[in-house]
This record gives C-alpha cells, sequence and structure tokens, in this order.
C-alpha cells in the first residue's frame, strides 16, 4: 500500500487559475451562484492540537492566523438567519479543533435550542475529551440533532498516523468508541491518498467498525465521507463552463451553491464571511461581514475548487 502524494505529480501550470473570469486557455470559467444557505459552517479558529502533513487549512498549535470566534459571535449569525428566514438547516464547527474552543459548548446550545441541527468536525483527542460532561448534557437534551464527525484518516493506522503523527491513532479512535459507546450520532471522514479503490477503502473501514465494535455503515457516504487528496501545487483543469455539460454535473451540486462559513481572521475587528471551508484566506474568496452580503456568484477560480468540488464531487457538509 502506498501513498499517490509520495508520486511525483505534475506541477501546476502558473498561468492557471490567474484571472478570475478567464481561465489560461482563454475560456470562460465556470461560476456558481448561491441557491439556497442550506449549511453555515463556523471556524472557531485554526489552532489545533495537531500538525497534520496535509492539512489544507494549516491548523497546528501555532497558527492562529483565524482566531477564536466567541459564542456572541455566532449568535448573530444565527440571529441574521432567522431574521432573514434563510431556510438554514445544518450548523458546522470546523477548526483548527474545534473542542480548543471553551465557548464551544455554548455556541452548540444556542444552535440547538433553536431547532437546528448541529456537526462538529472533530479529531477526538484530548481537547475534546475535556468537555465530555457537556457533551453527553447536550446529547441527553438534544440527542441525534448534535453530528460529531471524527478525522479517521485511514483505517491502517500506519496511514492515519503518516499524515498526522506518530501516537495520534490510539487517543482519535478511543474518543470515537466513547461517542459511540455513549449514543452519539458519529461520522468518519477518510481521506482518498491511498491507491486503493473505494470498494475497498470502504471495506477496510468495515472490517475497522466491525472489531472496535462501532455500529456504524461503511458503505453510506454520508456516515463514512471519504474526501479527495488536495494540493494547490498539483496541476488540475480549470473548470469552464462548457465542463458542466462535459461532465454532466449541475452548479447547484458544488458546495459554495448551498453554504458558506464564518471566519475571524487575526486583528480583525468583526468575522467575515468566506465562500466555504476549503478558502479561509484567500481574499478574493471573502464575500462580506454578513450573510446578506455573502449571496454573491463564486468563481471557480482555485485548484481546490476543481479537485475537491467538482472533480471530486466532495462537499463537507455530506
Amino acid at each position: 500500500m502506498s501513498l499517490t502524494a509520495l508520486e511525483s505529480p505534475t506541477p501546476l501550470d502558473p498561468r492557471k487559475f490567474q484571472n478570475p473570469s478567464i481561465t489560461a486557455k482563454g475560456e470562460q470559467r465556470a461560476h456558481v451562484a448561491l441557491r439556497a444557505l442550506e449549511t453555515l459552517w463556523f471556524n472557531t479558529g485554526t489552532l489545533c492540537n495537531l500538525t497534520c502533513r496535509n492539512c489544507y487549512i494549516e491548523s497546528s498549535p501555532r497558527n492562529d492566523r483565524l482566531v477564536y470566534l466567541t459564542a456572541t459571535e455566532v449568535a448573530s449569525y444565527l440571529d441574521e438567519i432567522e431574521h432573514h428566514r434563510l431556510g438554514t438547516r445544518l450548523i458546522g464547527f470546523t477548526g483548527g479543533e474545534p473542542f480548543m474552543n471553551a465557548e464551544l459548548p455554548a455556541m452548540l446550545d444556542d444552535v440547538l435550542s433553536r431547532g437546528l441541527k448541529a456537526m462538529v468536525l472533530t479529531n477526538a483527542m484530548k481537547p475534546m475529551h475535556k468537555m465530555k460532561p457537556a457533551l453527553l448534557d447536550l446529547h441527553r437534551r438534544f440527542g441525534g440533532s448534535l453530528t460529531i464527525r471524527v478525522s479517521v484518516d485511514h483505517y491502517a493506522p500506519a496511514l492515519h498516523e503518516l499524515e498526522r503523527g506518530s501516537r495520534s491513532w490510539k487517543p482519535t479512535i478511543e474518543g470515537m468508541v466513547w461517542l459511540a459507546s455513549n449514543g452519539f450520532d458519529v461520522h468518519v471522514a477518510g481521506r482518498r491518498f491511498s491507491e486503493d479503490s473505494e470498494e475497498a477503502v470502504r471495506a477496510g473501514y468495515a472490517r475497522l467498525f466491525a472489531n472496535l465494535g462501532v455500529a456504524m455503515d461503511a458503505q453510506d457516504p454520508g456516515v463514512l465521507v471519504l474526501f479527495p487528496e488536495m494540493d494547490p501545487t498539483v496541476d488540475v483543469p480549470e473548470i469552464t463552463t462548457a465542463c458542466w455539460g462535459i461532465l454532466k454535473k449541475a452548479p447547484n451540486s458544488v458546495m459554495c451553491a448551498s453554504s458558506r462559513m464564518v471566519v475571524k481572521r487575526k486583528g480583525a475587528a468583526r468575522p467575515a464571511v468566506v465562500a466555504c471551508t476549503l478558502l479561509p484566506y484567500d481574499p478574493q474568496f471573502e464575500l462580506g461581514e454578513s450573510l446578506a452580503e455573502s449571496s454573491d456568484a463564486v468563481r471557480l477560480n482555485h485548484p481546490h475548487c476543481a479537485k475537491f468540488c467538482v472533480l471530486g464531487g466532495a462537499a463537507c457538509s455530506q
């Protein structure tokens, strides 16, 4: 079993992804309109207890480029959803490691008390364990409205730790088992970085879940989400308006047609809304400070747009 990331891929053509409207070949770049804000993500801060090898957001114990959001700041966006009757169904929390933000339980309480569903992306390690009492209380009061998605990058411990560092496997698995044994709605996020087929990868996770006594369906793409690898330095086709027909895909199927993310940059007075969870730093994807300002169409002017969303068919809210 080998990692494709260890091979020598073709480097990205520097002429690509330069003009927001026109590709390197002079074709019209594809764009995606917001059809409905079904999912709103909050990046609770980029600080993390791990430094993963290929973290798209470069989270680490030292990266505070996105600072901790407060429960009051989150509430202002939830108020906006209610005031404008946006019909948002899911509120997601990502990081960094969300459980490192001390106000996460208050944020979750606010979301769930409003009748919305919540999802937290976590490595299920020590920061989560410190919040076990709060999690159990939320589960008791709101049950299945709260989903915890645990990042288990591969069913093989060695490949998981190649991404996340030595001694990261055991505490993550212990955290996942604790969640499952206490009745939480637990999902898993894996990565497609091995040469195995998707069928083989899902079978590997199925064996892992069975061995752990965890009742999760590895064949359900909503329960076990397999994300494609993302490396902005590797060549990938630019997506043009003609690609929708060629690929038999609709713009509405892409993540930025139904979601946005709130971030707070270090030194900023207020949070900002960005196009999606994958592009928190690129200023061309910052859409304003309010949800009302963030409804503009998004031009797919980044390798992640092509690799993850259009060609990879992935979405963080799957």
